[in-house]
């Protein structure tokens, strides 16, 4: 038995001594090695290495709540009954950076979406934060139109050796409203739009830029004084006026008086064919920096919808409808291209000596044909011609970067320029306000508006029917009287005060008032006198009639904010 037990433990044991070295002849898989996510001191705080890469990243975003208060001066039905408005921003940031031989390659997304309620202030749905491409309404959040969801690739560029390609700020601006919340200076602030540009260093702090930019984000309307009541006819179909098509009449046939008898018209919504071109000076030194830039901005409408006339005038120089057609043919040749231009110059000075952080703004633009350049329109927006966002508006300002010749068919180009100021003063590390301002006019040519009139008076009881944009005739009290293409001044005047208990946090009020003006006479108080364009109306006023007029409007709003960055 000892023998037997013996055997057993001595082939047991070469059993494992053998299996033992056979385990010892297979590969052994290795856990592969961690990799820790390595900071990258490269491009400042913030920025890691993204792992197995030499790419460094950053991320950040920020978080808003801002509500707003417009005082009112009418109780309008619908959304213009609306006093306060709220709104939310959610914004994420994502900076990818690269060391290469030919200097550093960048990357830079931005994503903003919110959520925004209410009429007056609507969260954002006015002034500068009402921009083609930055306010998508969420169709079906409220029929009415009264909330809207939104999402906005805010930015989405690459930058390498000194080019800039992709959706940016515009090269063009400068100051862009830093200072304030609701950004209702006039300026320009075109916080984003899609460009090609180049920036060379030339030394000793100054730098040049060239940019070919995207115009379809700094196109005002050109004046049109038709809509669509009427259902007047363009190339066979109802005019969409505003949507697809914007009509200016043009006279397309006289008679052997040399009376005009018929007349068409001519689609006046900007066409895209030349980029706008953007040149920029900058000098940045220890004391602050300056700026000098322009821009080109190319202005094209379409051709004459019907060479044979699209309709005749009641009566003219004693000619009735009836014999109106038996008129010659006018040659209205195509409206040629115009070419609008802005100059800016900006200074920024930064004053420590007054409190840390302390920094004055000073900025001035003049155009010709290029109104979205000097920011004119900054607190209305100007993708409407006669954009009204003051509750209860007496009248509006007209916006056109140009009005048509009803007789010549060629572009007549508006002028504007703007001055505008802003001082942030430090009252305390965790304490700041902001003091800004700004002044702004706009005019058109008396042969413009002359012009338009004259077109009124030979196409007013035709098919077309005028609304507010009317014009009046020549030499009328309705024409002295009426809003369309008056030449008007705006003032802007505001402060804030943030508190800033912890780092990047904020909350904070600002409040601003906001005047407009006509620069000469008086305008028809829309709100106090509604029906005053009406076509009885009219009659009656040019009779010596009762209508209550205006020489300016204004507005007041305050706003609240509270806000995170990270």
């Amino acid at each position: 038995m000892s023998l037997l037990k013996s055997t057993l433990l001595a082939s047991a044991a070469g059993f494992a001594a053998v299996a033992g070295a056979q385990a010892a002849d297979l590969p052994v898989k290795k856990a592969a090695p961690i990799e820790y996510v390595r900071v990258c001191t490269a491009y400042g705080a913030g920025f890691f290495y993204i792992p197995g890469t030499d790419t460094c990243i950053r991320l950040s975003g920020r978080a808003r709540l801002e509500a707003g208060y417009q005082t009112p001066y009418s109780r309008q039905s619908g959304n213009g009954g609306d006093t306060t408005g709220y709104g939310t921003r959610l914004r994420i940031n994502v900076d990818a950076r690269t060391q290469t031989g030919y200097g550093t390659l960048r990357a830079f997304l931005r994503l903003e979406t919110g959520s925004r309620t209410g009429g007056a202030y609507a969260g954002g749905t006015s002034g500068t934060q009402q921009r083609i491409g930055q306010a998508f309404p969420g169709l079906g959040v409220d029929q009415f139109g009264r909330a809207q969801q939104y999402v906005n690739t805010d930015k989405a560029f690459v930058q390498f050796a000194g080019f800039t390609a992709g959706r940016a700020s515009s090269f063009f601006d400068f100051y862009a409203h830093d200072f304030e919340m609701g950004g209702a200076t006039a300026g320009s602030d075109l916080a984003s739009t899609n460009l090609l540009a180049y920036t060379a260093t030339l030394g000793n702090g100054f730098s040049a830029t060239i940019s070919a930019e995207d115009p379809t984000f700094r196109r005002s309307p050109i004046f049109s004084p038709t809509v669509n009541a009427a259902g007047v006819t363009v190339n066979g179909a109802v005019a969409n006026f505003g949507l697809t098509v914007s009509p200016v009449p043009v006279v397309i046939g006289v008679n052997a008086a040399g009376f005009p008898t018929r007349f068409s018209n001519i689609d006046a919504i900007e066409r895209n064919r030349m980029p706008d071109f953007v040149g920029a000076l900058r000098y940045d030194a220890a004391w602050g920096s300056a700026q000098i830039s322009a821009a080109v901005h190319e202005i094209n409408v379409g051709n004459v919808a019907n060479g044979n006339g699209s309709g005749t005038f009641a009566t003219v120089g004693g000619v009735t409808a009836a014999t109106a057609a038996t008129g010659s043919n006018v040659s209205i040749p195509h409206t040629s291209s115009e070419y609008g231009y802005a100059v800016q110059g900006g200074l920024k000075i930064n004053m420590p000596f007054i409190a840390p952080g302390d920094t004055l703004y000073l900025q001035g633009a003049y155009g010709v044909g290029a109104q979205l350049y000097t920011g004119y329109s900054s607190y209305s927006g100007s993708y409407a011609q006669s954009a009204a966002t003051i509750q209860g508006q007496k009248f509006s300002q007209y916006f056109s970067d140009a009005t048509i010749n009803p007789f010549t068919g060629q572009l007549s180009l508006s002028e504007s320029f703007t001055v505008s100021g802003a001082y942030l003063h430090y009252w305390a590390p965790e304490w700041r306000s902001a003091f800004f301002g700004s002044y702004g006019e706009q005019s058109f040519s008396a042969g413009a508006r002359a012009g338009q009139g004259d077109a009124f008076s030979l196409v007013n009881g035709s098919t077309n029917t005028f609304g507010s944009n009317a014009v009046g005739a020549p030499g009328t009290r309705f024409y002295n009287l009426s809003q369309a293409l008056r030449d008007t001044y705006q003032f802007v005047g505001g402060a804030s005060i943030i508190w800033s208990p912890v780092k990047d946090l904020d909350i904070g009020v600002e409040g601003f008032y906001t005047q407009i003006g006509v620069k000469n006479g008086r305008v028809i108080d829309n709100d106090k006198d509604p029906t005053a364009y009406s076509a009885a109306r009219i009659a009656a006023i040019n009779a010596g009639g009762f209508v209550r007029t205006a020489t300016s409007d204004g507005v007041s709003q305050v706003r609240i904010r509270v806000q995170r960055d990270f």
